[in-house]
């Protein structure tokens, strides 16, 4: 069994991680707890808020009892903001007080993009315009191309976990573009897991979203593949078990099995997909 834990602000589109969970195969669980989401607003200084360590670590313990051998913060929107390395350190202080490797969906979706080899994309966000932007601008730190970036200008988590699937597929459609090879919609609070094979279709390329890629991530903490088709490209084909890792090379990875410091390599990005 493979069990793989979510730190989720409030309550939006949570019922995603239960559907992924009946698709995927039947040794993994997904395991969410809920941290504390007293402002859903879509402004900068409220997401921060969100993402703090003493908030972070209240979910801990709960993830701990559960077993769980990896933790995403299941909150782009409280990670991008703080870019690229800033992520990374905010994810560093997570893994340390869990003891097992931890990332966020921000971090997973760059991740996502290398395993697709999708070296230009189009994003389509929920956000204001200003914190699209914030995004997009996270997204080039790390070298991935953004043809094009839509703003639908939502303003809090509550009016995102209302849309149904045709303001899904207006929202990918406004942002694609030829050029792009596949579509982010970022936004934990987007319900978006139920509708990927259409969105899919119906726009001939790859969809990224949030909920799904940060299942993606926890799971590629835990070197485990997965395969479900009905969650989209990101998992349409199985994926081989990791080589073998050499232990004298010095690399990252091989913090991954379990020695000393793991949080910190896996803080520190292992730039694999």
């Amino acid at each position: 069994m493979t069990t793989v834990g979510f730190l989720y602000p409030g309550h939006f589109a949570e019922d995603d991680y239960p559907r992924m969970e009946i698709l995927l195969d039947s040794t993994i669980r997904l395991v969410v707890h809920h941290t504390e989401c007293p402002d859903g607003a879509y402004r900068e200084e409220a997401l921060r808020e969100l993402g703090t360590s003493s908030r972070l670590a209240a979910g801990i313990e709960e993830l701990q009892r559960s077993g769980v051998q990896s933790i995403v913060w299941a909150c782009d929107g409280g990670s991008f903001p703080h870019g690229w390395q800033g992520a990374h350190d905010q994810v560093a202080g997570l893994a340390r007080a869990a003891g097992v490797p931890a990332s966020s969906t921000s971090i997973g979706f760059v991740h996502a993009v290398r395993k697709l080899g999708a070296e230009r994309v189009a994003v389509a966000a929920t956000y204001p315009e200003a914190l699209a932007a914030r995004f997009t601008a996270f997204l080039q730190e790390t070298g991935v191309e953004v043809t094009a970036t839509h703003a639908a200008g939502v303003t809090d988590a509550a009016e995102a976990a209302a849309w149904g699937p045709e303001q899904l597929r207006e929202l990918a459609e406004a942002a694609d573009s030829p050029e792009a090879r596949a579509i982010l919609l970022p936004d934990t609070a987007l319900h978006t897991v139920a509708h990927l094979p259409d969105l899919e279709e119906a726009l001939g390329k790859p969809v990224l979203t949030a909920n799904q890629v940060a299942v993606r991530e926890a799971l590629r903490l835990t070197d485990r593949p997965a395969w479900a088709p009905r969650l989209g490209a990101l998992f349409a084909h199985r994926e081989e078990p990791p080589a073998p890792v050499d232990r004298g090379s010095g690399s990252g990875r091989a913090y991954a099995h379990g020695q000393r410091g793991r949080g910190r390599a896996y803080a520190h990005g292992q730039r694999d997909a």
